[in-house]
């Protein structure tokens, strides 16, 4: 059952690393083509944020969130495949931040490729999300191993 566990958490955490990888490889001095795909969905966010809430959104560079989640898949992939809540959290961290502004279909016509696209993508982050949660729930419902106590009275010697 543990080498089961174990590859399913190695083939569930290559998602994340693999991306990593990719974004890691492709990142140059502006932050690559996750950078330029970024800008301007992160740019339509903060005027819907500033919008709604009516307070300013800081600025912050597109490629340091870029470089922030290169670091969050790749060291929680590497957690998680260790089995370590820590990781886990740390993925569900970058999906719950990157999913809303990178899967914004509610931007476009329901109609659109592009929006059902999105959905898509969305749905899948969603699920990746729930089996975060599915596998941090069973992490906390496992009962840690307490060491077994000697049973049996011993007479205290005279």
């Amino acid at each position: 059952m543990g080498f089961f566990s174990f590859a399913g958490r190695v083939l569930f955490a290559s998602v994340f690393l693999l991306s990593a990888y990719l974004e890691f490889n492709e990142f140059g001095v502006d932050g690559g083509p996750a950078a330029k795909a970024f800008t301007p969905k992160f740019n339509q966010f903060k005027d819907h944020v500033t919008t709604f809430s009516g307070f300013p959104v800081p600025e912050v560079e597109v490629k340091h969130i870029i470089a922030a989640s290169i670091a969050l898949k790749g060291v929680g992939g590497l957690l998680f495949i260790l089995s370590s809540s820590f990781g886990a959290y740390l993925l569900l961290l970058q999906l719950l931040v990157v999913t809303p502004i990178m899967c914004d279909f509610y931007n476009f016509d329901k109609d659109k490729q592009e929006s059902i696209q999105l959905v898509v993508k969305f749905t899948q982050n969603l699920a990746l999300v729930g089996a975060l949660l599915y596998f941090l729930a069973m992490k906390n419902l496992i009962p840690k191993r307490q060491p077994k106590k000697k049973g049996g009275f011993k007479a205290k010697a005279q």
